[in-house]
């Protein structure tokens, strides 16, 4: 039930994002951007900067409801008399005032055997940080902690906007890029008498944008994989202030215990992985630039080494 949710969920967004950001395009009138006299880059780079910004954006600003629908998060009451659910509101709270958020995080909880948690909202004031009953159940209440203060880091630093910044823009750049360079190899292949013939064509101008945007995301991806990792350490480092430097590194000695990285690292690409914002093992040459978050050990190093 939860999978087939959130596949509805991601459908329903994508169509959502899909109406809104050609809504805009057609009230700035640049859904096309080939024209007689050729490229109109202006209107070309306000096609791709809406399109590469707009459903970034409009996930960021649903996320929380995204989080709440597709993974079944349980907002808890500050004032519930449950006595574990409580005190995990109000540790998250406490972390939340030492970081000097000005409105609190709702706390919610899901159920699910994966040792998880995130961090998630449109802005500092607007977040939600859950965690799930795997890791409460998995975790002393030292570790726990060290995860919570670091997604508090997380929404301090702004890491949900600046990411979201990050990916768009390089959505942006590569829609264009790959229209600019498409729309040369079109010209190159035309016939120099007559400009109607020869070329790519419509198809295969589509084609050729579609294989072209894959290739010049390689080093977008890349890009946003390395500001990534360093999004990670800091948020470490913010654990080690909030919650103390100790609770972070037993929370990440924890995870590689509990998953038992250091004999599996195949586990590095489990979901828990992918929503905890960690990573297992280290990897070398493409697969390391490629990573989005540091390998636990680099981590722990890090951390002892007091940075």
């Amino acid at each position: 039930m939860t999978w087939a949710r959130r596949i509805a969920f991601f459908i329903a967004l994508n169509v959502v994002v899909m109406l809104t950001v050609s809504l805009v395009i057609n009230l700035l009138g640049v859904g096309s951007f080939v024209g007689p006299q050729g490229l109109d880059l202006a209107s070309l780079m306000v096609f791709c900067l809406v399109w590469g910004m707009g459903g970034a954006f409009i996930s960021l600003l649903l996320s929380k409801v995204m989080a709440k629908w597709a993974m079944g998060v349980q907002i808890l009451d500050p004032n519930t008399s449950n006595g574990e659910a409580r005190q995990l509101v109000n540790t998250v709270h406490d972390l939340a005032r030492k970081a000097g958020l000005s409105r609190m995080p709702d706390v919610g909880i899901y159920n699910s055997p994966e040792v998880n948690a995130f961090a998630t909202g449109p802005t500092r004031n607007n977040s939600l940080v859950a965690v799930s009953t795997g890791l409460l159940n998995s975790m002393n209440s030292r570790s726990v902690e060290g995860v919570l203060g670091h997604e508090v880091a997380h929404i301090a630093n702004g890491d949900m906007v600046t990411m979201t910044l990050l990916q768009g823009v390089v959505n942006a750049f590569v829609m264009a890029l790959a229209r600019i360079v498409a729309f040369a190899i079109d010209n190159a292949l035309r016939s120099d008498r007559d400009s109607r013939s020869g070329g790519l064509g419509y198809f295969g101008r589509s084609i050729a944008i579609m294989v072209l945007e894959m290739l010049f995301f390689i080093p977008g991806s890349m890009i946003i994989a390395w500001f990534s990792r360093q999004r990670e350490f800091r948020a470490d480092a913010g654990s080690s202030r909030y919650a103390g430097r100790d609770s972070m590194i037993s929370a990440l000695r924890d995870l590689q215990r509990v998953h038992g990285i250091n004999e599996s690292p195949e586990l590095q690409q489990a979901p828990a992985f992918a929503n905890f914002k960690i990573a297992a093992g280290r990897r070398t040459g493409l697969a390391h630039l490629f990573s989005s978050h540091p390998p636990l050990e680099e981590r722990i190093a890090r951390l002892e080494r007091g940075y």
